[in-house]
């Protein structure tokens, strides 16, 4: 049965994503590859996430004559990754939001205790007057999500969404628990299971987001670390 979760979070459940997803979860696909997948649904999420941004009429010259026309309402825009893994998402976003801003937070989770631990954290002075968007590959437990924007939060920002590409149930229920105001996007909830040995995803994707590198093998499941 489909879990229900509150009407702040969007699940895209889109072909051309489902399709990228697929490719990336073969073990066969190359780094270069998945790099690529990577932005690419990156920027598909970034287009939903921004489908309430206000317009504005302004008027523009055409070739043939004078015409009222719609923009964006000069809206100031700052994209978060989460490090490290957040960064692969970063590059398809700026292709549509090429004037926003990139802050960053810095979070690991400590290996006993599985809790995030901050570590840096780099974002505009003017954040009151910032329409934030954070980011994730991965919503597993939930934890540095959770953190991460209740970080963003003590600095007063015009508004917070969140984007993920997959997202675990666990994740999702524990995220819209601790921030049941923050709008939540993710391409596909159809990672189903925590393996609990090592709290991560399965079933899985190829390549590790933190390395982008080497498939880390775990009791035949490969893990997207």
């Amino acid at each position: 049965m489909e879990a229900k979760f509150n009407e702040k979070v969007h699940i895209m459940n889109h072909p051309l994503v489902a399709h990228k997803l697929t490719i990336m979860r073969d073990e066969n696909t190359s780094v270069k590859d998945f790099r690529e997948l990577v932005s690419e649904i990156g920027m598909l999420i970034t287009y939903e996430a921004t489908r309430d941004l206000p317009l504005q009429d302004i008027e523009i010259e055409t070739p043939i004559q004078k015409t009222t026309a719609k923009v964006v309402a000069g809206r100031k825009l700052v994209v978060v990754p989460i490090l490290r893994a957040g960064l692969g998402m970063v590059d398809g976003m700026m292709t549509l939001l090429p004037a926003a801003k990139v802050g960053h937070i810095g979070l690991y989770r400590d290996p006993d205790t599985h809790k995030p631990v901050e570590y840096y954290c780099k974002l505009p002075e003017d954040m009151p007057e910032r329409d934030v968007i954070v980011v994730d590959p991965m919503l597993a437990t939930g934890g540095s999500a959770i953190d991460a924007v209740t970080q963003i939060k003590q600095r007063n920002p015009h508004s917070i969404k969140f984007v993920c590409m997959i997202a675990a149930p666990e994740g999702l229920k524990a995220f819209t628990e601790a921030h049941p105001d923050v709008p939540l996007f993710t391409a596909s909830n159809l990672f189903r299971t925590i393996c609990k040995q090592v709290l991560h995803l399965i079933p899985a994707l190829a390549t590790p987001a933190t390395e982008f590198s080497e498939p880390c093998n775990f009791g035949g499941k490969f893990l997207w670390q």
